[in-house]
C-alpha cells in the first residue's frame, strides 16, 4: 500500500506554530502540545477514543518544539482500512522522516527561533 497522500502542513500562530498530519481518510484522532517548561519541555495530549495517533504526536510535538524554541501543538490524523503491523510502521516511519524534513528546512532558513 503507498501512503503518498499523507502530508504535514505547517501553520503558523502568532509567535506558536500547528503542524496538521493528515492521509488516508484525514480526521482528528489526536492533539499534542508541546512548550517549554523550566529547562525542558512539557507535553499534554487529547486522544479521541479509538485512535491510535497519540502514540505519535506526542513525541513530534515534543520534538519540534525543542527544536523550534516555541509552543508546538501537533494535530493528527490517518486512517486506512486493515493495515498490518509493517504498513503501521511505515506510516510512523514516514512521518518521523516528514517531520525530520521539515525542521531541517526551518534550520537551514534560521527560523528556529519565534
Amino acid at each position: 500500500m503507498s501512503f503518498e497522500d499523507i502530508k504535514l502542513e505547517a501553520i503558523p500562530v502568532g509567535r506558536d506554530l500547528l503542524l496538521l498530519m493528515t492521509g488516508g481518510v484525514s480526521h482528528i484522532g489526536a492533539a499534542s502540545t508541546a512548550y517549554k517548561a523550566g529547562e525542558g519541555t512539557e507535553a499534554m495530549t487529547s486522544a479521541v477514543p479509538g485512535h491510535k495517533e497519540h502514540t505519535l504526536s506526542e513525541d513530534y510535538a515534543r520534538r519540534a518544539s525543542a527544536a523550534l524554541g516555541r509552543t508546538v501543538t501537533v494535530v493528527m490524523g490517518i486512517h486506512y482500512d486493515n493495515l498490518s503491523k509493517e504498513e503501521i510502521k511505515e506510516i510512523a516511519r514516514q512521518t518521523s522522516e516528514m517531520l525530520d524534513q521539515y525542521l531541517l528546512e526551518q534550520r537551514e532558513n534560521g527560523a528556529n527561533r519565534p
